[in-house]
């Protein structure tokens, strides 16, 4: 037996052909330039551990964090004419479209879902940043005009997570017209009672800020988002003055009255499912933290549960009071 040939052979074969190390197992904080292990990243919602710096996340992975065990019913998507303008600047905007669908693996930058958010029910629609950089097209502005209206029949809850760069300029005037009809459609929600909370993450910019992500009933705020209209340069250059360094900025908005409140992502769902109980006369939830055991080491951390105070209720409607007439 040839053991050179058949084991000292095979094993160097298998070290030169063996797979690349993957990429971006370690992501560097653009703030603080610390480096965190992707998994540790996922962890922690991805939120850099030690400066507290809030990365982008995916629309489906804020939908996994923001519904109960993660489950959700996706809306379907409304179908509606594709580059209607025949735009093309250096590449055609159908080809573009293909490869933002082939990268994120969703048909828009707009993801609508339905489900349970501490019991109660409710939708959420969520920009996917990386799609064209979240921008509002014309299925964009379809699929939230749906989910509004469909709040507004079941006065469900909605909450909007807004990502956007403003309006797809591919689309021209179809993509501008999405603003006074996604206005409409959140009237729609006014007229029947239905809450609208409105979570503005990193960026909201444009035609975006400018129409649906600043009529909530309650404007929330991660740290550290870029919230605006026109870009700090082009401001700089029109005003020709020298704008504060934390212009545009979540705790600039915060400190002049612009949003409501400042909430770091691991506190959004019970902050979120507080609001709506309380707008929709729900019973309050509690916090109930487990003692640990005599056998549990004394480093061992207890996690709090949040409970609601009765049972869960999973509908959108007030609940009737025992004063009331049967």
């Amino acid at each position: 037996m040839n053991w050179i040939t058949n084991f000292v052979r095979p094993k160097i074969g298998n070290l030169l052909n063996r797979a690349d190390m993957p990429e971006n197992l370690w992501i560097k904080c653009p703030e603080s330039g610390e480096m965190v292990f992707y998994k540790d990243l996922e962890k922690n919602m991805g939120v850099i551990p030690v400066s507290g710096y809030h990365m982008r996340i995916t629309a489906v992975e804020r939908l996994k964090q923001f519904f109960d065990d993660g489950e959700y019913e996706l809306f379907e998507n409304p179908t509606v004419a594709i580059d209607p303008l025949k735009f093309r600047d250096k590449t055609r905007y159908v080809d573009k479209l293909k490869d933002a669908r082939r990268k994120t693996e969703t048909e828009d930058s707009i993801l609508a879902a339905s489900g349970l958010v501490f019991g109660v029910k409710m939708i959420a629609v969520v920009h996917e940043m990386s799609f064209i950089g979240g921008s509002l097209g014309m299925a964009a502005g379809e699929t939230i005009v749906n989910a509004m209206q469909k709040a507004a029949e079941e006065k469900c809850a909605l909450a909007l997570f807004a990502a956007s760069g403003g309006a797809r300029m591919q689309e021209g005037i179809f993509s501008l017209m999405q603003m006074p009809r996604t206005t409409i459609a959140r009237q729609m929600m006014r007229d029947a009672g239905a809450p609208y909370i409105v979570v503005l993450t990193n960026p909201t910019t444009g035609g975006v800020s400018a129409s649906y992500a600043m009529l909530g009933d309650i404007h929330i705020a991660e740290p550290g988002a870029v919230i605006g209209f026109a870009g700090r340069r082009v401001i700089e250059q029109t005003i020709r003055e020298k704008l504060p360094e934390d212009f545009q900025t979540s705790e600039y908005l915060l400190e002049h009255g612009m949003v409501d409140m400042i909430v770091e992502r691991s506190e959004l769902k019970p902050t979120i499912s507080r609001l709506v109980r309380m707008m929709l006369d729900l019973p309050a939830m509690e916090i109930v933290v487990e003692e640990p055991s005599e056998d549990a080491p004394d480093e061992e951390e207890t996690s709090p549960k949040i409970e609601s105070a009765e049972a869960p209720v999973s509908e959108g409607e007030p609940k009737p009071t025992d004063n009331q007439d049967s």
